[in-house]
C-alpha cells in the first residue's frame, strides 16, 4: 500500500534574496537581475527545485567522499533525491513544491510598498579602476513562504534515516544561503513550524514521533 507523508513549515527570508527570473527584452535602465515571481499574483516566489538542488549540494558535501555529478552521489542521497544513472535510475522519495510569498498582505500593513528591493551594486575592475554598476532585485526581508514537501514512504525502517539527512540539509542550509551571491549576504534563510502528517495509508505512531523529533531539531 502506497503511503506518502507532508512536510510542512515556513521558511522566513532573514537578509535579501534573489533567485533570478527572465531579464529579457529589458528596456534601458530597468533592473539587470529581476527576481523570479508568480505569474498570477506578481509574487516572489521560491521554485521547489531551487531548495531542492541547493539543499542535495550542501548534502552532497557531507554525505560523499569525493566532488561528483548529482547521478553519483552516495546511495542515501540517491535513493532520497533519485538519479538518471543509466542502469541505476531511481526515482525521488521526496517532492519539493514551489513556493509563493503568503505574507505579503501583513507587510502591507507595516507600510511597506513593495515585495522587492532594488540593490544597487557596483564592482570595480582593479587594472582599470572602471565601475560597472548595476542593479538587482531582491526579495525583501521578512517575507515568509508555505513550504511543503511530500515524502513517500518506501519502508518504515528507512524512513528515520531519511530524515536524519533532511534534518541535516535544513540546517546545512540554514547556515548557508538560498539563491545566488550569497557570500555578499544575500540568501539567508531560516525554517521554522517544521511539523508532519500522514495524509495517504498509514505509520507507526513510533516512527511518526521519531521523524517529529528529528525535525524539531531544525
Amino acid at each position: 500500500m502506497i503511503t506518502k507523508v507532508k512536510i510542512t513549515g515556513k521558511i522566513e527570508v532573514v537578509t535579501g534574496m534573489h533567485i533570478g527570473g527572465s531579464s529579457a527584452f529589458s528596456a534601458i535602465g530597468a533592473v539587470d537581475a529581476p527576481v523570479i515571481k508568480d505569474v498570477r499574483s506578481g509574487l516572489p516566489m521560491i521554485p521547489g527545485s531551487s531548495l531542492k538542488g541547493k539543499m542535495r549540494a550542501l548534502l552532497a558535501k557531507k554525505y560523499n567522499s569525493a566532488v561528483v555529478e548529482p547521478d553519483y552521489d552516495a546511495p542515501c542521497l540517491t535513493e532520497l533525491f533519485g538519479s538518471a544513472r543509466k542502469g541505476k535510475v531511481r526515482c525521488s522519495r521526496v517532492l519539493f513544491s514551489d513556493m509563493v510569498m503568503s505574507n505579503w498582505e501583513g507587510l502591507k500593513k507595516q507600510g511597506l510598498t513593495s515585495s522587492t528591493e532594488i540593490k544597487f551594486e557596483n564592482s570595480i575592475k582593479r587594472t582599470t579602476a572602471v565601475a560597472n554598476p548595476r542593479q538587482i532585485e531582491r526579495v525583501i526581508r521578512g517575507a515568509e513562504f508555505p513550504l511543503e514537501l511530500i515524502y513517500e514512504v518506501d519502508a518504515e525502517e528507512k524512513m528515520k534515516a531519511d530524515f536524519e539527512i533532511l534534518r541535516d540539509g535544513f540546517l546545512l542550509l540554514e547556515y548557508d544561503y538560498l539563491g545566488g551571491s550569497g557570500s555578499r549576504g544575500y540568501g539567508k534563510i531560516r525554517f521554522d513550524e517544521l511539523d508532519l502528517e500522514v495524509v495517504i495509508g498509514e505509520i507507526s505512531d513510533n516512527v511518526l514521533d521519531e521523524c517529529r523529533r528529528l525535525l524539531s531539531e531544525v
